[in-house]
């Protein structure tokens, strides 16, 4: 053990302290600006569907939103399926993604994304491969701190597998795997063979049978790509998709339609996509997209941007395929769709769970109009049986 502590520091300083990562303080304090005072007041939110989810928690500096929506995700899935819910530790997939990612990078001789990130399909692939745990029993704090913070970890985890990169030895060892583990888990905390929860003596895999009961392979992805067969799976191109995983192309109108139909029947729905705009406020908890670019608007069209609704662009296909392919659109955040809510003047937006934790003026909570949703969007995660039968038919399902 220190041997191998002394090879990742070793490692850290050859490689140099660079980290790749969406971290939340940063991505937060890019967003302060992006707020109005009056907005609370302004905008008058009223339920339209209201789907259970479990408490709003705080992702720490760490670039982990992808674990935290897609586990509040399973959770809410837990629920509609009559279980009583259990908080599922957020690290503990993101731990057993970051073994999997050290394999990935070092047999693709470093050319995919380090860095915190992920996606949803990796919480369905490390709960089919390593299960689950509840949160009280792993909460990845095992370095003195009360919230996540990773950045150390991660430029340790990036200097031990750019130095198995470089393969000074030129053969790699068995044991480079071991060395990476290793580290990880200085961090996070080993994970636990056996655990007691309420009384019962489980393993991560009997837990996530027995206690969580999902099926992984009842859990698709959906994205919109004009470059792809319609109703085709196709990879996404997006740097966090370390592990090249599949998702199924549909229209853009076709997004929303979707979630609209999983969410009127009681189903919710994992949202990734871009939290970049400057109509995009977490402060004021709303984001829609503007008549105007940013760069044509007045100051005080600026200024009163989240000073109650306004009016929106209609969103086109083109439109959207553009942003995306211009790097406008980046896969920045991930979060979970658990209603729909109408303004004062009737148009309709989701009902958006975050996990930054509860400073925002809905208390952790946001409301993203359909448009926003239509151009902003780089995939879903969805139950198949959220799916109508039409779209099912559409997708060979």
């Amino acid at each position: 053990m220190n041997q191998i502590k002394v090879w990742a520091l070793a490692a850290v300083l050859s490689a140099g302290f660079s980290v790749q990562s969406f971290a939340q303080d940063n991505l937060v304090n890019a967003l302060k600006y992006n707020a109005s005072e009056k907005s609370k007041e302004l905008f008058q939110f009223t339920p339209v569907i209201d789907i259970e989810n479990t408490s709003i928690k705080n992702q720490g500096s760490s670039g982990t939103c992808w674990s935290y929506s897609a586990n509040s995700f399973l959770e809410s899935e837990m629920m509609r399926m009559g279980k009583r819910p259990v908080e599922i530790s957020q690290i503990f997939s993101a731990r057993n993604a970051y073994v999997e990612k050290g394999k990935m990078y070092v047999r693709m001789h470093g050319a995919v994304t380090l860095g915190d990130g992920g996606a949803f399909h990796d919480v369905i692939n490390m709960y089919r491969k390593y299960g689950a745990v509840p949160q009280s029993i792993y909460d990845g704090l095992n370095y003195g701190t009360t919230k996540n913070k990773f950045a150390e970890m991660a430029a340790i985890q990036k200097g031990i597998l750019d130095a198995v990169v470089s393969n000074p030895n030129k053969k790699l060892t068995p044991n480079w795997e071991k060395a990476y583990t290793a580290a990880i888990d200085a961090y996070l905390g080993e994970v636990p063979e056996k655990f007691t929860w309420e009384g019962k003596e489980y393993t991560p895999m009997t837990f996530a049978k027995e206690v969580v009961g999902i099926n992984a392979d009842d859990y698709i992805e959906i994205g919109s790509d004009v470059n792809y067969p319609w109703y085709e799976k196709f990879v996404l191109l997006v740097p966090d998709n370390w592990a090249f995983d599949q998702v199924y192309n549909v229209k853009m109108n076709e997004l929303t339609d979707i979630v609209d139909h999983a969410v009127n029947n009681g189903f919710t729905v994992a949202w990734a996509g871009d939290v970049s705009e400057k109509y995009f406020s977490w402060k004021n908890g709303v984001a829609f997209v503007p008549e105007k670019d940013w760069e044509d608007m007045t100051d005080e069209e600026k200024d009163e941007m989240f000073n109650g609704p306004k009016p929106e662009r209609k969103v086109t296909q083109e439109m959207r395929q553009v942003a995306f392919d211009n790097y406008t659109t980046t896969d920045d955040h991930g979060m979970h769709i658990v209603g729909i809510a109408k303004d004062q003047n009737g148009r309709e937006y989701y009902i958006i769970k975050n996990s930054w934790g509860v400073t925002n003026d809905y208390k952790g909570y946001m409301y993203m109009s359909k448009e926003f949703v239509k151009y902003k969007t780089t995939d879903i995660m969805i139950h198949k049986d959220g799916l109508s039968k039409d779209m099912k038919k559409k997708l060979k399902l």
